[in-house]
């Protein structure tokens, strides 16, 4: 049984679960700093590819990754008997994949989630899913790591900073030293469901600004969605009781700013593609990778239906998307709401 709390950091057993993107980013990075790592591929091409010329070709092409990553497509293989296992799966598959984790992990494991999304059914966030699913487990040992990363620029090592959340700080610190690197600097947080919430939400704001974008609305209006966006973070955070200090953090601001800006965003891109006149279906189809912003599109509006809270950029961010509304008719409806104080 692993017993981390006993051991050296750098001797701790680790297992990756998921190698999309930024799952193969993460596992690579730790995998530099010495740690053999072994990598849970869905796919049996990508595991293939890996292993033959240490590529993933499907979800990260045209980077080397280290030599002490092992992919295998068995998870019990990637999971039993390690001190941590990170979890990198798209979130409307994380239920299937702890399920499949559950009878191989060790009760003394540390399993921290790099997923962002909440829960269609549930309107859980990702680590209510793995609580759910892994029950019994103690709080302590799920934690989150989230902050503004896109998977490129961290294989490329290209300075990035992100936090790592936990309710338990001794785990929180551990994990955050196994990360840490001269080009990876990891700060320390205890609010996971706080951190969840800003890596969630983020994406839909995200596909608001892509929108914008892509109507050719200008720059002012991206800077006041992602403006009004983060009031409608600190909204949903509120419902889920969390600090809504980690909102103007990494996982908050910080995630808001690079996911709505950036153009490796998957979910701008999305955004950017339904203003220019694209359907969803059309987009997503020639999409490989996900763009969690749209499933929890769903879950958001859903929430603020259900609690009573107003999310008007959320709202229509889920009109355009599953009632074929007209963007420019959402923006219309935005920009004539009722006046009000900024802060109400």
């Amino acid at each position: 049984m692993p017993k981390h709390t006993q051991k050296s950091i750098s001797s701790l057993t680790i297992g990756v679960v998921g190698a999309g993107s930024w799952g193969t980013a993460l596992a690579n990075l730790l995998a530099t700093k010495g740690y053999p790592i072994d990598l849970w591929v869905f796919e049996t091409e990508v595991k293939e590819h890996i292993e033959n010329n240490h590529e993933n070709n499907v979800f990260l092409p045209g980077f080397p990754l280290s030599d002490n990553i092992v992919p295998t497509n068995d998870i019990k293989t990637a999971v039993a008997g390690k001190d941590i296992v990170l979890v990198v799966v798209p979130s409307h598959v994380m239920r299937e994949t702890a399920g499949l984790m559950a009878e191989h992990l060790s009760k003394d494991t540390l399993i921290i989630s790099a997923s962002k999304g909440i829960e269609n059914k549930t309107h859980m966030t990702m680590l209510g899913v793995l609580k759910d699913v892994l029950d019994p487990i103690d709080q302590d040992k799920l934690i989150v790591l989230s902050g503004p990363s896109f998977a490129k620029e961290v294989v490329q090592q290209m300075p990035t900073v992100v936090a790592v959340a936990s309710t338990s700080a001794k785990n929180a610190k551990l994990v955050q030293h196994v990360f840490a690197t001269p080009r990876f600097r990891v700060y320390t947080n205890d609010d996971p469901v706080g951190v969840e919430v800003g890596g969630a939400i983020k994406n839909v704001i995200a596909i608001a600004a892509g929108i914008s974008d892509g109507l050719g609305l200008g720059l002012n209006a991206r800077a006041a969605l992602i403006t009004r966006g983060l009031t409608e973070m600190k909204r949903l955070g509120a419902c889920f009781g969390t600090d809504p200090h980690t909102f103007a953090g990494l996982a908050g601001v910080g995630d808001l700013m690079l996911t709505c800006t950036g153009n490796l965003s998957r979910n701008h891109t999305v955004g950017v593609q339904l203003g220019e006149g694209k359907t969803l279906d059309e987009i997503l189809l020639e999409m490989r990778m996900v763009a969690e912003g749209v499933k929890t599109t769903r879950s958001v509006y859903n929430l603020s239906q259900n609690l009573g809270i107003e999310l008007p950029i959320c709202n229509e961010v889920y009109k355009i998307l599953f009632e074929n509304q007209d963007p420019k008719k959402s923006i219309k409806r935005l920009m004539t709401r009722t006046l009000k104080h900024e802060l109400d």
